[in-house]
């Protein structure tokens, strides 16, 4: 399976959990992920830079940006290994100084790589899209490390946007069942929590 090793490595981590746990929503899961562990190894986040950047290295970028606040050491990465200038797009405008909303110099028409580690609902992407698109910016593509598959990949494309996912809730949930790591019973319950909890757009 492709990405087997990463989803291994994510796993070993602790960046991918089952259980019981609430949800912002209020939802109970019985699983969840959180990707901001890997800023503490170095070798990891350094290879899932690489893995997302060769996923667009045949596209036209000039500049990366990440979504606030996961993927910002992920664009950084990026941005030093490959010398691609970076833009910060700021979640909330500064009250004082230049109250600039993106931070970093761009031209309009510069063509801008968007880096997010989970796609859940598609939301804070096209949050972060909006500004970047209203100064003129062109989103050449979305790089995410793993697409939960309720609906937010599809509500980013519906927009005009093109989404290029890592791996798959299922491919974890299906790695992870076979290694043994989770039971069927587990893996079966995700999925279907997955499938009961889709994206209204």
């Amino acid at each position: 399976m492709k990405n087997a090793d990463l989803i291994d490595t994510l796993f070993e981590i602790g960046s991918i959990k089952f259980g019981s746990f609430k949800l912002k929503s209020g939802v109970t899961s019985p699983f969840y992920i959180d990707l901001r562990p890997i800023i503490s190894y170095p070798q990891l986040l350094k290879k899932i830079s690489e893995l997302l950047w060769q996923q667009a290295s045949s596209l036209h970028i000039d500049r990366v940006c990440g979504v606030p606040y996961t993927a910002l050491p992920i664009a950084t990465c990026i941005s030093v290994v490959h010398n691609v200038p970076m833009l910060l797009k700021r979640k909330e405008v500064k009250e004082y100084g230049t109250k600039q909303l993106i931070e970093g110099h761009f031209s309009p028409g510069d063509r801008c790589l968007l880096i997010e580690d989970i796609v859940t609902s598609g939301k804070s992407i096209l949050e972060t899209i909006e500004p970047l698109h209203a100064a003129g910016l062109v989103i050449a593509s979305v790089a995410v490390i793993i697409n939960r598959e309720q609906g937010g990949v599809m509500a980013i494309e519906k927009q005009g946007f093109h989404v290029s996912p890592l791996m798959t809730i299922s491919d974890v949930f299906t790695r992870l069942k076979h290694t043994g790591k989770v039971s069927h019973h587990d893996a079966d319950k995700a999925k279907k929590f997955i499938e009961h909890n889709q994206v209204e757009f």
